[in-house]
């Protein structure tokens, strides 16, 4: 007999900043080898999962959100649908044939490929998600993992949403340092960088992996260790995107700005500050017509209707 959910689910998915991004070696399929220090950020996607009717397992997607428009919502491509056949996969027979049909609504608040692991991170905010709804589906750690990094090598590290070290391809995690709380800045100018074009045009150098302390007292300790690390796909996607290199500029000079730095491929940017607080004094300095602008702290630092409100972001409009 198949199992009904009777409640609406909902999972948040994080946007992942990278505050260094080293590209370390090259494996002889052609994949980067990376080394990063990733945290997540307030702003975030949102997904809840509705009961529906249909065959047992069966996951249809909707899509809405201001990022919404133009998204597929496939199984063959997009990464919510394909998270959900993985996990129906891991079911023995009977099992499958119990599991609640869903219907799960994304509201795509964060840009698209850009840089921040959105869609990464909506993979994994759907694997537990379903893991919630499905709970006759029981996974070992190791077996989660395993699906997360067939989905892509950003979403490993999405499925528990706290800073980490990424190495390898971005699928080996290690404890990151503790970090003091800080505010964050987000900017994306609203042009895409593809991240095939990105890695093809930067200069073939690599750098070794970041020596890191095991913590940092305050943002200022945190900033100097970070200013002498790169981003080192940040000149390759200015090229392509040179208004990168106005966002930089313009957070650079924001009021507070401790660093300001490309996230990932790009272009997303962003920018660190003493506290959330004056991360969303400084917003205005910074908002241009068309660019999506967030500010706050980093995810878990604020709490409840003050945190949640601030994940939307807006195009062109002071908050």
């Amino acid at each position: 007999m198949t199992i009904v959910v009777t409640a609406i689910l909902h999972e948040s998915a994080h946007a992942k900043i990278n505050l260094h991004l080293h590209v370390t070696g090259r494996r002889p399929d052609g994949y980067h080898l990376l080394d990063s220090l990733a945290v997540f950020a307030g702003a975030a996607d949102h997904l809840a999962a509705h009961p529906a009717e249909g065959a047992p397992g069966a996951v249809t997607l909707e899509i809405t959100g201001p990022f919404g428009a133009g998204l597929v919502a496939e199984s063959d491509s997009n990464l919510i649908l394909r998270a959900a056949r993985l996990l129906r996969a891991t079911a023995d027979a009977d099992v499958a044939a119990r599991l609640a049909p869903l219907r799960i609504v994304l509201d795509k608040r964060l840009p698209v490929a850009s840089g921040i692991g959105g869609g990464s991170a909506d993979a994994a905010a759907a694997l537990r998600l379903l893991l919630r709804a499905w709970p006759e589906v029981r996974l070992p750690r190791a077996r989660l993992m395993e699906l997360a990094a067939e989905l892509g090598a950003d979403v490993p590290v999405c499925v528990d949403q706290v800073a980490a070290r990424m190495g390898g391809v971005g699928e080996v995690l290690e404890p990151a340092p503790d970090l003091p709380p800080c505010g964050m800045m987000l900017v994306n100018c609203g042009e895409g960088v593809p991240t095939p074009s990105v890695f093809r045009s930067r200069a073939p150098v690599f750098h070794p992996a970041a020596a890191l302390p095991a913590g940092w007292a305050d943002v200022g300790a945190m900033v100097r260790d970070l200013s002498a690390l790169t981003n080192d796909l940040e000149d390759a996607a200015c090229a392509i995107c040179p208004a990168i290199r106005t966002v930089l500029q313009v957070l650079a000079a924001a009021p507070g700005c401790r660093l300001a730095r490309m996230s990932g491929s790009g272009a997303t940017c962003f920018a660190l500050f003493d506290s959330p607080q004056a991360a969303r004094d400084a917003r205005g300095a910074v908002e241009r017509p068309d660019w999506w602008v967030w500010a706050g702290g980093l995810r878990g630092e604020e709490c409840g209707a003050q945190a949640e409100g601030q994940t939307e972001g807006t195009v062109g409009r002071a908050v």
